[in-house]
């Protein structure tokens, strides 16, 4: 658990951005970054920030080995990836597992009720890659633990990513300056952010959470193609919410945090829909997986069953659920289909683009559907209604009717709007770089409006 929103803008950010302006030197602020990040992710579970800091003090601790001593180097980093992967297990599968052997063999196993420390995914992910980097000689160990633990859990990106790699901010942990007109794009960046979640995310997923909860006899074709939209622009403006929201936080401190979304609904294939969509754990299973696999250096036939190895870990890394896994495999099919057909392996231009276009965006839909179900069951007859549901039942029509309010529709066009690239040509104009700053602080005022009415949803990404 983590600081309320509203607390968290009107107090704890003020008040550590104010000190953090006032302190002299970079090892000051290094310090008070690291007191704020440990006590924003003690708020609520505070057990939890001896996990953090006892996983951050043994990666500092293995990097330093690997680096200097030598012996055993394979070991030591072979350590890394088990302690890695066993706390994942422990935390965050120990209940999935467990109900996967009780298939299977018949007992009633007692399932373990363990709490998920918020962000887990990410500081292991983050922590691993440092110590593998260290490995392959691509950056020097950290001679200094606080700023390993500052790295681990600097507050901007803990929560909810995005996975930072330690290269990317090793100059920037031992010196940055500081910069009145990159804090203020930085406050832009979290604005901007903070949008996108409470006034986009927020009422999508209300429509999402209403239809999804409904019977499914009256669920029409109608209904769920709208409830699947509304998921599939819910997790998106959530999650690059966030991670503006991340960089923008980032931005304000001196610390240079790389795109981890770009207009992925706008992809032509899923292949590079991967390349718009959550670019860090792309990148990271990319990095640490897919290339010591082998890649695509021997063959097709491997490159493919690297590829569902690659999506079968990928979608198990979102959830402990059969429905997670479903999701990641069903991409992988489909960038396996794209690896056979040659149509995908060539410009396309005209009426084949568009084509591709609704492709995209029908695949990524219906994978959605079951990364939202509560369980495959739920995926299935969803998908079915929304090829197959073509009854008008008053039922139907009025749980239809109940999500399309006025403010539900506008906020429906907004994310359909701000989720297509022309955004990115309308934010170059100079004219409405002018607006910047009143615009910003009124999106800022209407967001704590409606977080004040308690209309914020946590964020999805805070349970991986």
């Amino acid at each position: 658990m983590v600081f309320s929103s509203l607390v968290f803008l009107s107090v704890f950010l003020p008040a550590v951005l104010l000190l953090y302006w006032m302190l002299p030197s970079t090892a000051a602020r290094n310090a008070l970054l690291l007191a704020a990040s440990l006590l924003f992710y003690a708020y609520g579970e505070p057990v939890f920030v001896f996990l953090m800091a006892a996983s951050s003090l043994f990666h500092y601790a293995c990097a330093l080995w690997i680096h200097r001593i030598k012996k055993w180097r394979r070991a030591v980093l072979a350590a890394v990836v088990i302690v890695n992967i066993g706390l994942l297990c422990m935390f965050k599968y120990a209940a999935f597992l467990t109900e996967i052997c009780s298939a299977v063999t018949g007992l009633s196993l007692p399932v373990p009720q363990v709490t998920l420390p918020a962000g887990i995914s990410f500081f292991t992910f983050q922590a691993m890659s440092y110590v593998i980097d260290v490995y392959r000689g691509q950056v020097q160990p950290q001679k200094n633990f606080a700023h390993v633990l500052l790295y681990i859990s600097l507050f901007p990106q803990l929560i909810a990513g995005p996975i930072v790699k330690y290269h990317d901010v090793e100059k920037e942990l031992a010196e940055r300056s500081l910069d009145a007109e990159e804090t203020a794009r930085g406050i832009r960046s979290f604005t901007a952010g903070l949008g996108k979640k409470v006034l986009i995310a927020d009422y999508m997923g209300e429509i999402a959470d209403r239809l999804f909860a409904a019977p499914m006899e009256q669920v029409n074709m109608a209904a769920a193609w709208l409830g699947a939209a509304a998921f599939m622009l819910q997790i998106y403006f959530d999650f690059s919410g966030y991670s503006d929201m991340a960089a923008g936080l980032g931005q304000m401190f001196g610390f240079h945090f790389r795109e981890n979304f770009h207009y992925p609904y706008g992809a032509g294939s899923i292949r590079e829909f991967w390349r718009r969509w959550h670019i860090s754990l792309s990148g990271w299973f990319r990095e640490y997986l897919y290339i010591p696999l082998g890649g695509s250096r021997k063959g097709r036939t491997r490159t493919c069953i690297n590829k569902f190895i690659v999506f079968a870990c990928t979608g198990i890394w979102h959830g402990a659920d059969i429905t997670f896994l479903f999701w990641g495999l069903f991409h992988g099919c489909l960038l396996m289909l794209e690896e056979f057909l040659p149509f995908f392996q060539k410009e396309l231009r005209g009426w084949k683009k568009a084509a591709c276009h609704i492709y995209v965006l029908t695949a990524v839909m219906t994978g959605f559907v079951f990364f939202r179900a509560e369980n495959m069951g739920q995926g299935i007859r969803w998908v079915v209604k929304m090829f197959t549901g073509m009854q008008c039942s008053s039922a139907s029509m009025r749980l239809l009717l109940s999500v399309l309010t006025p403010v539900h529709i506008a906020a429906f066009a907004a994310g359909a709007f701000a989720s297509v690239p022309v955004m990115e040509t309308t934010g170059r104009c100079e004219k409405l770089q002018k607006i910047l700053w009143p615009a910003s602080l009124a999106l800022l005022l209407v967001c704590m409006l409606n977080l004040a009415g308690g209309t914020y949803n946590p964020f999805i990404y805070f349970r991986f």
